[in-house]
């Protein structure tokens, strides 16, 4: 059921468009590098908003007195394999979804109770189509950054498997250059269970992806859905490729079948029905009593560990005296 006012929702969009569809009245706050406090929530919603959210956006945290907010929130994390804070974080706020199934374990054992933890993966967005039209022009393509400085595992494995198979790599957009490769290849600099997955999928797409953990293999089946292949190893995927490349028939049922599991269960707007749908099962106003009532231990005993180590990690700096200033607040 939508929320009887407004919701502010600050951050990364994510799935809010879908909620709006579905009758949710969603005023967007963009976080820049400065804090942002309660009085500025309810300025940019024209008055005090029924639920706050806040869309993980890989950035330090930007909320001022986040744990003193009156009305529920919500946080959906997605970098914890970036952010290691992300635990302590999720304390501050009344209820918290995990996108990385095996980190939710470090959220667990402390003031958050367990139930209020989720496990909502990520998704393919409705505009993710398969484009038949496009010539497949390409054997394994790759889209994405190749940078030796920022992801120097990525930037050697695929050099390392430029010399082994008919690799192509891009950068674009990948609605316009996925349509274009026989196979796409997935790399996951960290481990992560990323949106290439989906996004890949729900183009259409054939896939090869790093066998990595957080749900893989309980959303997708490997040889009938998409194609896994150990981390980093070149030479699998050398021969995985030789082998599907082929075997057209192959490629086609596989790709048919991901992009039939993504239609049926990995959108956005199913993500967005099952967070409905979640939240309804909560006394939001009682949640958020509870955290208020607690909100002297939530800022001493987790938050405050955040924001003097960033204030330590930059000492002197403008973004130092920012921190230290909101671990002193009250």
């Amino acid at each position: 059921m939508a929320p009887s006012s407004c919701v502010a929702w600050a951050g990364n969009p994510y799935f809010s468009n879908r909620l709006s569809a579905r009758g949710w009245r969603i005023v967007h706050i963009p976080l820049a590098d400065a804090f942002i406090g309660w009085d500025d929530v309810v300025a940019a919603c024209g008055g005090e908003p029924s639920l706050f959210v806040l869309g993980d956006r890989s950035s330090v945290p930007l909320l001022h007195s986040v744990e003193r907010f009156p009305c529920p929130t919500v946080a959906i994390f997605v970098d914890t394999h970036i952010h290691s804070w992300h635990p302590l974080y999720a304390q501050g706020f009344d209820l918290a979804t995990v996108a990385m199934r095996d980190h939710i374990a470090a959220f667990r054992g402390r003031l958050l109770p367990d139930d209020r933890l989720r496990w909502l993966p990520l998704f393919a967005r409705s505009e993710d189509k398969p484009r038949p039209e496009i010539t497949q022009a390409h054997n394994l393509l790759f889209v994405g950054k190749v940078d030796a400085e920022l992801t120097p595992g990525r930037y050697r494995f695929l050099h390392d498997l430029a010399e082994r198979a008919p690799l192509t790599m891009l950068r674009g957009p990948y609605r316009e250059l996925f349509p274009t490769g026989k196979l796409i290849l997935n790399e996951s600099e960290r481990g992560d269970l990323n949106f290439r997955v989906f996004e890949a999928l729900g183009c259409g797409c054939c896939l090869l992806t790093p066998d990595v953990a957080h749900g893989l293999r309980e959303l997708f089946t490997d040889g009938e859905d998409l194609f896994l292949y150990p981390p980093g190893d070149a030479d699998a995927v050398a021969a995985l490729t030789r082998q599907l490349l082929d075997d057209e028939a192959t490629r086609r049922r596989v790709a048919a079948s991901g992009l039939a599991k993504v239609d049926a269960a990995h959108r956005d707007f199913h993500r967005a029905e099952q967070f409905e749908q979640w939240l309804d099962g909560f006394d939001l106003p009682a949640l958020a009593a509870h955290r208020l009532a607690n909100a002297r231990r939530i800022k001493r005993e987790f938050l405050n560990v955040i924001y003097l180590h960033l204030a330590e990690s930059c000492p002197g700096t403008r973004t130092a005296a920012l921190y230290l200033r909101e671990a002193k607040s009250l």
